[in-house]
């Protein structure tokens, strides 16, 4: 009985800790989202007035769905998923290299040398790209020096740009989680795999990257969710060619003062990061038990056949 209200007072305890964060997550998260699907069956009235929601309708869904929003959206979700992708590409080595063959006394101090400019403020790190790549700007004279571009060439206020910005912006939310998650596999595991007679390459496509797995997918999620909606590279950066979501969205609340339009666009941004986090998730699900069943199969081996006994002819 003594055991069984000593687990009641724990469990009470848990739960009366865990009230905060769920205060927090319903008054700064859920209220702000269901502010914004409200606002978004409504309307603008009239010129003077952001909103309202006096006749209730999905005439904004309508806009945002058959307007340019399409095209944005469309637009958005390759440059976001190629600054994922991106960010994968330079973060798993690098965090294997900084995880494995960096000493442990100076591990950290490269981790705060790439950290440490994320803590500047967003939009002055991006103005620092607009001015390295203005037409005027050193990256653009030393490309035109090389004679690689030509006199009339300038890479701000494109598509490139933006892609190159918020890779830069946003590899920091990449690194951190799979170095974390390279960090702490056992030095055991790849002396076993090499013992085994597999070789560096072998070592850490079977045993390195399946281990810092989650870490990987906690990367692409803390990447791909904000990017999806990041305006402020595209705004700083693209101007009219690097056109984002998140830009279109903010317009419509600030220049616009059309929140039931912005709103119907936040709400579809949403929904749409959301499927296109399943259907990934979906298709790693079915590409891993694909290949575990292709393992399987390659590791059992077929049984030895006994050899048929001969007779003995009598001579």
């Amino acid at each position: 009985m003594a055991r069984t209200n000593t687990g009641g007072r724990q469990r009470g305890l848990s739960t009366l800790l865990s009230v905060p964060g769920a205060l927090w997550m319903a008054l700064f998260f859920l209220t702000p989202i269901v502010v914004v699907i409200w606002y978004s069956f409504g309307s603008k009235p009239d010129l003077y007035r952001t909103h309202s929601n006096d006749v209730l309708s999905l005439d904004r869904y309508g806009e945002v769905l058959s307007g340019a929003f399409l095209q944005t959206f469309v637009n958005t979700l390759q440059i976001a998923a190629i600054g994922t992708l991106f960010c994968v590409v330079i973060a798993v080595p690098f965090c294997y290299w900084l995880a494995v063959k960096v000493a442990p006394r100076w591990r950290y101090a490269v981790l705060a040398l790439v950290l440490v400019p994320y803590w500047t403020n967003f939009l002055i790190r991006t103005i620092g790209w607009q001015v390295l790549l203005a037409p005027e700007g050193p990256i653009t004279q030393v490309l035109r020096q090389l004679g690689l571009v030509d006199p009339a060439f300038s890479m701000l206020y494109t598509r490139g740009a933006v892609q190159l910005g918020v890779i830069y912006n946003y590899l920091p939310l990449m690194i951190l989680p799979i170095f974390v998650a390279m960090e702490r596999l056992s030095p055991a595991l790849r002396e076993a795999s090499k013992d085994l007679g597999a070789g560096r390459w072998a070592t850490f496509r079977q045993v390195t990257l399946p281990l810092a797995r989650p870490g990987i997918v906690s990367g692409m999620l803390l990447v791909f969710i904000p990017l999806m909606g990041d305006y402020i590279t595209a705004q700083v950066l693209g101007g009219a060619k690097g056109n984002m979501v998140g830009q279109m969205i903010a317009g419509q609340f600030q220049q616009g003062q059309n929140w039931a339009l912005g709103s119907a666009m936040s709400v579809v941004l949403i929904l749409s990061t959301m499927l296109s986090i399943a259907l990934v998730a979906a298709a790693g699900v079915a590409a891993g038990a694909i290949l575990r069943r292709r393992n399987r199969v390659a590791t059992v081996a077929p049984e030895p056949q006994a050899a048929p006994m001969r007779k003995e002819v009598p001579a």
